[in-house]
């Protein structure tokens, strides 16, 4: 695989597409667990912000292409930069978070 420069956002519309194709992704929620109770999208790994740093080189593959996702991208968008300084190449924030999942891919998941 050519090991392009991914952009630091991707869009839903882009997420949905890589999930219709079974295009392997990992999707990392860095929500909070009272949040990601109450909306999720199934097949999530999910590591609260705070926890990426202790967590990151146990339970992520530098190698592989990894979508952050939050609330609304902010804090997808800080763990992306911080897993690319530390080699995660492939890391993208998810633009508009699981807020904007579910106003343009996914109404079933709650908003919030």
């Amino acid at each position: 695989m050519l090991n392009l420069v991914l952009p630091y956002e991707i869009s839903v519309a882009e997420v949905a597409q890589l999930r219709a194709a079974g295009t392997p992704f990992t999707l990392l929620d860095v929500r909070e667990p009272w949040e990601i109770a109450t909306a999720s999208i199934s097949g999530s790994l999910n590591v609260p912000m705070g926890e990426i740093p202790a967590r990151a080189n146990q339970e992520l593959d530098p190698d592989a292409h990894i979508v952050v996702v939050c609330h609304h991208g902010a804090r997808s968008l800080s763990v992306t930069a911080w897993l690319r300084r530390e080699g995660f190449e492939q890391a993208q924030s998810m633009a508009g978070g699981i807020d904007q999942w579910t106003r343009e891919i996914d109404g079933a998941v709650p908003l919030y």
